[in-house]
């Protein structure tokens, strides 16, 4: 997470869970190491002590915060029962997971190529999870028998255009929210009709 050893003291620990936040809520672009610093209230030096620079610790950031996501997103997948229930509890813990991220900071991880990375990997993992959840749920009969590969690789795309922004410029909607109805638009088409039976 960081390029100088792991977060050693709980000081350090809350201090870099407070940078998340306050780049979660603001943005990076326009935020220098002094001015972290003094949001922070904090030295410089306690900052290079997490890491060597301002592109290196909004990295760690970005990956500390979607590392988080993705374990509270999996949790969440964990407690969900039944293919129906486990499909859209993974959508909407995604859409929850990226509510309190500013367009600010969206915008921001789309014009730095190394966080942008990050999410564009999340994305991807992301995506294949889905077409899984979706396959088993074919497969058990818990809905009707789309063609697994081809809607995950709608949601896959649509993933992909969110992650690229290109979802909010074109809609205006924040990224949480264009989960929660990519959430909303799979359910329905994949369980709107009765199974089709072999007669």
């Amino acid at each position: 997470m960081q390029s100088r050893g792991a977060l050693r003291t709980a000081r350090q620990r809350e201090l870099f869970d407070d940078l998340v936040a306050l780049l979660l809520a603001e943005g990076f672009e326009e935020l220098t190491l002094d001015g972290m610093a003094s949001r922070l209230r904090c030295s410089k030096s306690t900052l290079y002590a997490l890491a060597g620079s301002k592109e290196q610790l909004v990295r760690a950031a970005v990956v500390h915060f979607f590392r988080g996501a993705t374990e509270r997103v999996e949790a969440r997948l964990a407690e969900a029962t039944g293919q129906r229930d486990r499909i859209e509890a993974y959508l909407r813990a995604v859409a929850a997971e990226l509510e309190p991220a500013s367009a600010a900071f969206f915008d921001d991880l789309a014009a730095f190529p190394p966080g942008r990375e990050v999410y564009e990997r999340n994305t991807r993992i992301a995506a294949r999870r889905v077409r899984q959840l979706i396959a088993d749920g074919v497969a058990e009969g818990a809905f009707r028998e789309v063609h697994a590969a081809f809607v995950a690789d709608v949601v896959a795309s649509v993933m992909v255009r969110i992650q690229q922004r290109q979802v909010a410029g074109a809609t205006g909607l924040a990224d949480a929210r264009a989960y929660t109805e990519l959430a909303a638009l799979v359910m329905h088409g994949i369980t709107a009709y009765p199974r089709r039976t072999t007669p």
